[in-house]
């Protein structure tokens, strides 16, 4: 018997050990300094504040990354055409890209919340606040992250580190959870760095906009597209305006035109804008692709 009871003391203390050793130190000592600011987001904005934490653990490396040492950027945003604020050049999926700087690391919970709050992620704020898997899946879905993972990663950070408890507060409305929220009929991918969806059949312009909380012509001028020309199955439907190049690993190569392409067909399939296409290729707008011709896309 004593040695039985022995043995559970022993896996007791073994299972312990482990846990506590899971456990990151400078993550814990990270959401104590940062846990206020994040329930005080939370009331102002509704982004459940684990949500809030997690990213901002991942993103930021619990304020160990470059970014975040120098310029207080903790959720790793891009500059985006309605930044008026300084920038700083740091490589992420690209070569020196532009993040924002802000004065403090509250400011950068601050904007983070306000970019929650952007018209692709207004789905997510049908979920209740106690919801944070709903919250994790609806992030990855909206576009926030590439990773394949990020969701999954979210839910591993606030769950090892209990940071749902922070939810519980006495101060914000509980929403009720819909089960009719759905964040999967159109996974937000990427390509050549512009967030986008592949379209399935039956797509409509309309249709995506209204899946996306976008305008119609929204969508359209992001596409360089008009809305008597339908979406086809397989099509990149871009939620950002695309690039003026195409992607890294076209260096250097030149698309083959293959039978059924349009100057339009190939700058969606790279990701890059129409005008762009032409005038890396000295085109001028009346030029009619021939089979087998050969482009510049980079």
């Amino acid at each position: 018997m004593k040695n039985l009871l022995l043995l559970l003391v022993l896996l007791t203390l073994s299972v312990s050990n482990v846990s506590a050793q899971s456990r990151n130190s400078a993550y814990e000592r990270y959401i104590n300094q940062y846990k206020g600011i994040a329930v005080e987001q939370m009331r102002k904005y509704g982004v459940p504040a684990s949500i809030t934490l997690a990213q901002a653990i991942l993103e930021s490396g619990a304020g160990n990354g470059e970014l975040a040492q120098r310029s207080n950027n903790h959720f790793g945003i891009k500059r985006g055409s309605d930044w008026r604020g300084p920038v700083t050049k740091h490589t992420d999926d690209k070569v020196d890209e532009y993040f924002r700087v802000y004065n403090s690391v509250k400011d950068s919970y601050e904007d983070h919340s306000k970019f929650l709050h952007k018209e692709r992620y207004q789905r997510l704020y049908r979920l209740s606040t106690l919801d944070y898997k709903g919250w994790a899946r609806g992030l990855k879905a909206c576009g926030y992250a590439t990773n394949p993972n990020y969701a999954d990663k979210l839910i591993r950070l606030i769950e090892l580190y209990n940071l749902s408890d922070f939810d519980e507060d006495p101060n914000v409305p509980k929403v009720p959870k819909y089960e009719d929220v759905k964040f999967t009929y159109h996974a937000i991918t990427s390509n050549n760095g512009i967030s986008c969806i592949i379209a399935k059949e039956g797509d409509t312009w309309q249709s995506v906009a209204n899946e996306m909380h976008m305008s119609v012509s929204k969508i359209l001028k992001l596409n360089e597209a008009i809305v008597e020309v339908p979406i086809r199955k397989g099509d990149f439907v871009y939620l950002e305006k695309k690039a003026t190049k195409g992607p890294n690993d076209m260096k250097g190569r030149w698309h083959k035109i293959a039978t059924g392409e349009t100057m339009y067909s190939i700058a969606q399939k790279y990701g890059i804008r129409l005008a762009a296409l032409y005038r890396m290729n000295y085109k001028d707008d009346d030029y009619d692709p021939t089979v087998g011709d050969l482009l510049r896309v980079r």
